[in-house]
Order: structure tokens, then sequence, then C-alpha cells
């Protein structure tokens, strides 16, 4: 199984993410992986990233997740995908790939990101990100609130991931 956790800057992404994966036993990734070096000054310096600049590093982040299915590995990402275009492409169709929404009001993450050091993400960019996200439906992502502790929303993934692999 691959999953893929989603959400805005200071939703916790990479922090449930790599919490999940240990749960879980399985490796984990971080979409700031396969950003290039421009996509990064540009976050830095508080420009928006376009479709344009998203796509190759969407395309990275497809194929290390095509890879690890290959290798028959199970697998964590945390990653924006804040389109359902976006999603698309990463998911390709898969069955295999479970998207989980990490779901908080703007107050909360613009707390979180004011306290956050040593991220190459400019908090004003926070804005962007909300009115870009097109929210998963019920359908498409296990939606997750993320105002828990950590290690209470890990806990519900684990009991819902297992329900899913139980029942299909």
């Amino acid at each position: 199984m691959i999953v893929i956790i989603m959400g805005v800057a200071g939703s916790g992404k990479t922090t449930i993410g790599e919490m999940l994966a240990d749960r879980l036993g399985c490796g984990f990734s971080d979409a700031d992986e396969f950003h290039s070096e421009g996509n990064r000054q540009k976050m830095a310096s508080g420009v928006a990233l376009q479709d344009e600049d998203r796509r190759p590093w969407l395309e990275a982040m497809r194929a290390a997740i095509v890879a690890q299915r290959e290798q028959g590995n199970d697998w964590v990402f945390a990653c924006s995908a804040l389109k359902r275009s976006y999603r698309e492409l990463l998911s390709d169709g898969d069955d295999e790939v479970v998207w989980v929404y990490l779901d908080g009001s703007e107050e909360l993450l613009m707390t979180r990101l004011a306290t956050r050091a040593g991220h190459f993400f400019d908090p004003s960019l926070l804005r962007s990100q909300m009115q870009t996200l097109e929210i998963p439906a019920d359908d498409e992502a296990l939606r997750v609130d993320i105002t828990p502790a950590p290690e209470q929303i890990v806990e519900t993934l684990v009991q819902r991931l297992s329900r899913m692999d139980t029942t299909g």
C-alpha cells in the first residue's frame, strides 16, 4: 500500500508521515525531496509555484511511487497535492494509493508556521495554498483533523488503514 499524506503547509504532513511510516514498518519520503533548487528558492522568496513549476516535481514523485510499487514496498509519502489534478497525476488510477487529508483551520496552521524553524517555505504563502486547495471528497481521501496530538492522529490512521486493508 502507498499512503500519501496531503494538506497545506503546517498541517503536519512530514511529522505524521514519518510517524505513520514508523508504525507501519515501511519507508517514508517527503515531497520536498523532489523539488528542484529553483522551486525551493521561489518558495523561500515568498513566490507561489505555478503549475509549470510543479509538473516536473510531481512527475519525479510519481516515478518514486511507481518504483516503490514495482519493488513491492509499502511506503508513506508526504505531499501537499493541493489540486485534484495533482492527486490524479500522482496516483494515476492506482488502487493501492491511499490518500490522507490533514485538515485544520487557517488560524492553527498560521500558528504552526510562525513557530517552525529551518524550513524554506515562506509562511506568507499559506493564503495562496488555502486558495489553491481543492479539498478531496470523502471517497477520495481519509480526512483527519489535525487538532489532536500527532500520536493520536497516527493511531487513528493506523486503525482506519487496517480496516481498509481487511475490507479490501
